[in-house]
């Protein structure tokens, strides 16, 4: 006797979604890193025998600086990730190219990490390896890209130096691009080198706004569109889309970080808050506690993002920006003063908070969230 046939079960989106769900485990990627940290330093020698060395405290922050006699030199490089899927659906959906924002947040993700170390960018080159040369055929999308990496590279004033656009059919997918920047940066005079020798107990925290997600938390971010029955298209709040939220540009700190240094406002440490969130402000290896009493507003998406993926502040604070794209540590006496001159430049800033001497740990106070040193495992 046959059985009837049974249609199959819709996926159960009622429970909460964390970043692990949507393929990124930070803790298979971050032992890499530092595995890579050690079998790096042995090759600093080559530095040496050509009459340089590297500035050693440098290693695991944000970008690697080498002292080259008058000034220090530093560079990074950096991939944009996933961001791109975002602007390729939307384009679908709405026919509008989205590729100058994407290049101002492919600039943003070295620039960003450049000035954390005091650096004056310099020098920025393009990455963009497609799936196939018919990717350059959408002349809009195209130069959309173009346009927006120029524009970013106005604001950051950098030269644009050149770059590479490889068709890597076979390894990136037909129809898609992966896009990554390197830029190159100098440090002068080198009191401007900001790593945190004098990063101490009574050190305010100030803390710079984000435009929204900017390209952390991506892969999340479109895993959570399998439960929204519109998709990118849903309204978050009368009349944005989410997609078009997500595709908010990544701010730009570096106008922040000149103006400061020109302001006579040292930086005694600073941090991108990408990956990993808010634990960033853990990153200097100090035994420091780091205590927050003012949190930012939370953008829309991000507060939309929290609440339907059912994240806890935890879960939250612990993996995206949560309003904060940068943080800035410096003397007590200048935390206003360096909150002005955020503020000048388009940029809105709080202090936030205070470092205090204590274990290893950060406290923001208004949410009871604590993170210890543990909770970030990047050297």
């Amino acid at each position: 006797m046959s059985q009837a046939a049974h249609p199959p079960e819709a996926p159960d989106h009622s429970g909460a979604l964390s970043y692990e769900q949507a393929g990124v485990q930070y803790d298979l990627i971050d032992p890499l890193k530092v595995a890579a940290q050690r079998a790096a330093a042995s090759t600093a020698r080559h530095l040496v025998a050509k009459g340089h060395a590297e500035i050693e405290g440098s290693r695991g922050e944000s970008a690697y600086v080498v002292d080259v006699g008058p000034f220090h030199v530093a560079s990074i490089v950096e991939c944009l990730g996933t961001k791109t899927l975002v602007a390729d659906e939307m384009q679908r959906l709405t026919r509008k190219p989205y590729f100058a924002g994407i290049a101002q947040d492919t600039i943003a993700m070295a620039v960003n990490d450049l000035i954390t170390v005091g650096a004056t960018p310099l020098v920025v080159q393009a990455y963009w390896a497609a799936g196939g040369s018919a990717w350059f055929a959408d002349q809009a999308r195209a130069q959309s890209l173009v346009q927006g990496w120029k524009d970013a590279c106005d604001v950051c004033r950098v030269a644009w130096g050149g770059g590479e656009t490889p068709a890597l059919a076979g390894i990136v997918e037909e129809g898609r691009i992966d896009l990554a920047a390197a830029c190159t940066g100098i440090v002068n005079p080198k009191a401007r080198l900001s790593l945190g020798d004098d990063l101490a107990a009574g050190d305010a925290i100030v803390l710079l706004g984000s435009s929204g997600i900017h390209a952390n938390g991506l892969s999340l971010a479109r895993k959570l569109v399998e439960r929204l029955p519109q998709g990118y298209l849903t309204e978050i709040e009368p009349g944005l889309l989410y997609g078009d939220a997500l595709l908010a540009p990544t701010v730009l700190y570096s106008p922040v970080t000149e103006a400061l240094w020109a302001a006579g406002v040292p930086v005694h440490y600073a941090a991108n808050i990408t990956g990993h969130g808010w634990r960033k402000l853990l990153r200097h290896p100090k035994a420091l506690s780091y205590r927050v009493h003012t949190v930012p507003p939370v953008p829309a998406v991000l507060r939309f993002i929290q609440q339907q993926a059912k994240m806890s502040d935890e879960d939250a604070y612990g993996t995206l920006n949560m309003g904060a794209g940068f943080a800035l540590f410096v003397a007590a006496d200048l935390a206003q003063k360096t909150v002005d001159v955020a503020k000048a430049c388009g940029v809105p800033a709080w202090v936030a908070g205070e470092v205090s001497a204590g274990a290893k740990a950060l406290h923001i106070e208004p949410l009871g969230l604590h993170f210890s040193g543990a909770d970030l495992q990047l050297r």
